[in-house]
């Protein structure tokens, strides 16, 4: 038996034992589950073999994860006295998005979190810190279980020693763990979106919903617009909830001239304890790209410790708010903010501080990013919830093309879950370097799949399984 390998070495073995059995890519991805609900959201693009992490790999970077999670979390107290109100303002809240955040508020943040980010040759770097309910991949455990159900993934898990984390089951925990609900009391769930957007996600919401009930919890689904606050709870049609997943988020108060008239009655049944919302509203506070800008910022440095930095400085990357005045580089010089981002935007990337899935992103590197463009977005998002951050080089990762041949190279995003116990497995968006997506997103065409780990030494969980879920 074989351990201690590492990603690259594990990565090859693999793929030579799918040339060795004349495996293609399409056999691969044959066991994956066709359903409505998957194929409405996937669309039916799954990558034909999982990513892979060594022992050591993956314990540095659920470690990198977890510290990032600590250290922005800790934001508000340690820059702002406590001062949640004055911490969302800073990372470009309105006050009606503040108010909302302190209307539903929980005791603690929750652990519910996913980090996106590419391997570039130094390790990981971070692209985006995602943080709530509203987070897709949760499902990346049935990925990985479905490829188990081939005899070459699950031989090569048992030889390694590999497993995975069930996301979902973990999930389920953070739910009775935040909102306080003990095993077996089957709360009542509705999984809720916007009106907007709930048609298009409803097949997918529903599928989700018989994924609960199988773990116990009494889950339903609808948009925000279908509940009703009366008689001292909230409901949906003639089900009173106890929790509501939240999928609606912070924007749509900004998008929507019907939102305070569906929102304000939940925020307020919440605040007066009818209701709990899985996740609060300011999870998206410390999912603000400007948050991230803050633990950059070498002036804000002092208030961690070494350990902290140490970890911090592996996996972020320069990133600063689009502000005038001087800024430190990564090599200690200092320089004027603006007149730096005009004359390198071959080497940074310019994003909006609260959106996502890469909406309104501006790469500075592409060809049809002039340098006109640039100037007039760069000064557009001058004093503006706006970052710029210094631009990441993935390395390819090779996976087997459904034409057969030769492996192919793909860029990975990596998205490293945390959860109430810890690291909560990885999910994985991929596209072929030929498909020049350089913000891979599943819109936009990516594939998905799913990471599978080396056991520590000392573990006792079993290879080719879902890691076993501790409770509470």
């Amino acid at each position: 038996m074989q351990t201690g390998l590492s990603r690259a070495e594990l990565t090859a073995q693999y793929l030579d034992e799918i040339k060795r059995r004349g495996i293609s890519a399409a056999e691969l991805v044959s066991t994956q589950p066709e359903s409505v609900g998957l194929q409405s959201f996937y669309g039916g693009r799954y990558l034909p073999r999982p990513v892979f992490l060594g022992a050591e790999e993956c314990a540095q970077l659920a470690n990198d994860i977890l510290t990032m999670h600590a250290a922005l979390t800790s934001l508000p107290d340690k820059l702002y006295g406590g001062d949640l109100a004055a911490f969302g303002r800073a990372v470009g809240l309105t006050d009606v998005q503040v108010s909302a955040v302190l209307r539903s508020r929980g005791t603690t943040v929750t652990k519910q979190s996913r980090a996106d980010l590419y391997m570039d040759e130094s390790g990981f770097k971070l692209l985006e810190f995602n943080m709530g309910s509203a987070l897709g991949g949760i499902d990346q455990s049935d990925m990985a279980r479905a490829l188990l159900d081939q005899p070459v993934l699950a031989e090569f898990a048992q030889t390694h020693r590999l497993a995975y984390v069930d996301t979902m089951r973990e999930q389920v925990n953070n739910m009775f763990v935040e909102c306080g609900f003990e095993y077996g009391s089957r709360p009542v769930l509705a999984t809720i979106d916007w009106p907007s957007s709930f048609e298009t996600l409803e097949p997918y919401m529903h599928h989700f919903a018989t994924r609960l009930h199988e773990m116990g919890v009494d889950a339903h689904v609808g948009h925000i617009g279908q509940l009703e606050v009366r008689d001292g709870g909230v409901y949906l049609g003639d089900l009173k909830i106890d929790i509501i997943q939240r999928l609606f988020m912070l924007q749509d108060l900004l998008e929507d001239p019907d939102a305070h008239a569906l929102m304000d009655p939940i925020l307020d049944a919440a605040a007066r304890g009818e209701v709990k919302i899985f996740t609060p509203m300011d999870s998206e506070m410390f999912a603000s790209k400007a948050a991230l800008a803050m633990l950059s910022d070498e002036e804000n440095r002092q208030y961690f410790d070494s350990e902290t930095l140490t970890s911090l400085d592996r996996i972020l990357p320069w990133t600063r708010m689009v502000r005038t005045g001087p800024v430190t580089l990564e090599d200690g010089s200092r320089v004027e903010l603006l007149d730096y981002v005009l004359s390198h935007q071959e080497d940074l990337v310019l994003k909006p501080t609260s959106r996502h899935s890469g909406e309104g992103v501006l790469l500075g590197w592409r060809e049809d990013t002039s340098a006109e463009l640039w100037e007039e977005r760069v000064r557009e998002a001058l004093d503006e919830p706006w970052i710029v951050q210094r631009r990441i080089r993935p390395v390819p990762e090779l996976f087997p093309m459904p034409g057969g041949g030769d492996p192919v190279p793909w860029i990975v995003n990596w998205g490293v879950f945390t959860v109430v116990n810890g690291y909560g497995g990885v999910f994985t968006r991929a596209a072929t370097v030929e498909s020049d997506l350089e913000v891979i997103r599943l819109f936009a065409g990516a594939s998905a799949g799913c990471c599978f780990h080396v056991l520590p030494e000392d573990s006792d969980a079993e290879p080719g399984k879902a890691l076993p879920v501790r409770r509470g």
